[in-house]
């Protein structure tokens, strides 16, 4: 029989914590969702300061990382790169600032973060899915 990683609510809120630290630390006024494997929310944190607004987008990286399963970056960049039609995807979010979870090699979540500059999202996300990858 075939297994697959999930996410628990100690991994989410260690990703959760790790996110938070992280965009404290740099100053950064951002919503961070955790999500399972199919893109739906297991947690939020909208930090002091973050757009009411970040969190519908954080929910749509997270989302986006996870059922694609690889970073938002890279469809941004598909995008940017000239790849238009992919804009017709049904997906959302397709910017940076989503990082899938890898457990075992497999995508058990993701992280999406929205508040800051792209590489700044970035950052926050890879230091949320690094607490427990």
């Amino acid at each position: 029989m075939l297994t697959k990683p999930y996410l628990d609510q100690s991994q989410v809120n260690a990703i959760l914590d790790a996110a938070q630290k992280e965009a404290e630390a740099n100053g950064f006024a951002v919503t961070i969702v955790v999500s399972d494997d199919g893109g739906y929310p297991l947690g939020l944190r909208r930090l002091d300061g973050a757009a009411p607004f970040s969190a519908d987008v954080a929910m749509a990286k997270a989302r986006s990382a996870a059922i694609g399963r690889k970073e938002t970056q890279v469809f941004e960049d598909m995008i940017n790169g000239g790849r238009n039609a992919f804009l017709s995807a049904p997906m959302e979010g397709l910017m940076s600032g989503g990082v899938p979870v890898i457990i075992d090699g497999q995508v058990a979540g993701a992280v999406g973060i929205s508040g800051v500059k792209p590489d700044q999202d970035i950052q926050v996300a890879k230091a949320g899915a690094a607490a427990i990858g």
